[in-house]
């Protein structure tokens, strides 16, 4: 898979030096979502449904920096939202490109073209700009007509400016193999690399009727794979998540591999699903109670295959045996014959809805801190007329 070698030699070098010292938990990559307002409003999306007084809300410089540090993971994906709403995201990128971090800056690339002077190019940074398909299809998955071809248009300025550039496209279902495939051969096209994820089935996306279960999803993605052979498609992933993608792997998520933190703290227990926060890295690892979540487990995590989860997973189990990453490399994803077994879904525990109580909670605390602004001002003002 085409990762930049010096990259790969360093994430490679990080995991093994998690092994040696015998560290069952570790982060691979930081979900840092410095803000949560998005100039889009996807119908497959859930990270958008917050009031007004939790979409203004951001997460300063020195809170990402602080993050970045305290996380230790060697690469920081900066989702949203949408980062480049941020009026301190060049500042931010600097800041973590400094520090030798690999830097996912995730955009729907309608604000690229005229940000891009925030930033300069670094084998440390690369833009991951959001498509989820051809024309057609992207623009109706973003509820906007227009936005597939402002994308393309900031990639080409990306790229002409000396920037690495990717994309990366959630799948749901009704997507056909066929138009997965002709939109992998425009990413061939316009010489990015690609990364693809299902879509996670988050409670309050608008649109519920089209998120992949598992059987689907491996039925799809084997459909995909067999029209790709002798193609040369850019995948930013292991060949092992690719294997598990197609069912070929039978594997259990690792939600914290991916940690994320946003303005609500560090969310427990993965980036994709919010079922309480902690206030330190530190606090997160020791107080979640992991083994309660993930696919068989937890209800809301029973069709996931996403890569936030899974990626982490083929990460360690490559570590663990390279001759099978090899193989798996030399051989290609497998698209016919058994699938790996499922995980069973029998024993899992029911859902618990606790949005609505987290941004309550939330919302106190905001007018809180308006009150004590306000308290604060008012003293000031007084001790200055005194």
């Amino acid at each position: 898979m085409a990762i930049p070698f010096f990259k790969e030699m360093r994430i490679g070098g990080y995991l093994l030096k998690q092994k040696l010292l015998g560290r069952k938990r570790y982060p691979l990559v930081l979900m840092l979502e410095p803000l949560f307002r998005c100039n889009l409003a996807c119908v497959g999306c859930g990270k958008i449904d917050y009031p007004d007084a939790i979409l203004n809300r951001r997460m300063t410089a020195q809170e990402c920096w602080d993050a970045a540090d305290e996380c230790g993971a060697p690469m920081v994906a900066i989702p949203g939202g949408e980062p480049l709403i941020h009026k301190e995201i060049g500042e931010i990128v600097r800041g973590l490109v400094a520090r030798k971090k690999f830097v996912s800056l995730c955009t729907n690339a309608l604000l690229l073209e005229k940000k891009l002077d925030l930033f300069e190019p670094s084998p440390y940074l690369f833009f991951s700009v959001h498509l989820d398909g051809l024309k057609d299809h992207h623009d109706k998955a973003v509820s906007q007509v227009g936005v597939f071809d402002r994308a393309v248009s900031a990639i080409k300025a990306a790229k002409a400016r000396g920037f690495t550039v990717n994309v990366n496209a959630t799948i749901f279902d009704g997507h056909p193999a066929e138009e997965i495939a002709k939109f992998l051969d425009l990413t061939v096209e316009l010489g990015v690399g690609v990364s693809m994820s299902p879509g996670y089935a988050y409670e309050r996306a608008p649109d519920q009727e089209h998120f992949l279960n598992r059987t689907k999803t491996k039925k799809l993605f084997r459909d995909v794979f067999a029209m790709g052979k002798g193609k040369k498609w850019n995948f930013m992933h292991s060949g092992l998540f690719l294997d598990f993608l197609a069912g070929n792997q039978e594997y259990e998520c690792t939600p914290w591999g991916m940690p994320a933190r946003n303005i609500f703290g560090w969310q427990k227990p993965c980036y994709l699903l919010g079922e309480g926060y902690a206030k330190t890295f530190k606090e997160l690892m020791d107080t979640t109670d992991w083994e309660t979540y993930g696919t068989g487990k937890y209800e809301k995590c029973a069709d996931c295959m996403a890569h936030c989860g899974y990626e982490p997973t083929a990460a360690t189990a490559a570590l663990n045996n390279p001759l099978k990453a090899m193989w798996v490399s030399l051989r290609g994803i497998k698209t016919t014959g058994p699938m790996a077994p499922e995980i069973d879904m029998s024993k899992q525990r029911p859902a618990q809805y606790i949005f609505s109580e987290q941004v309550q909670k939330k919302l106190s605390e905001i007018r809180k801190d308006e009150a004590d602004a306000a308290a604060a001002k008012a003293a000031r003002k007084a001790s200055t007329a005194a």
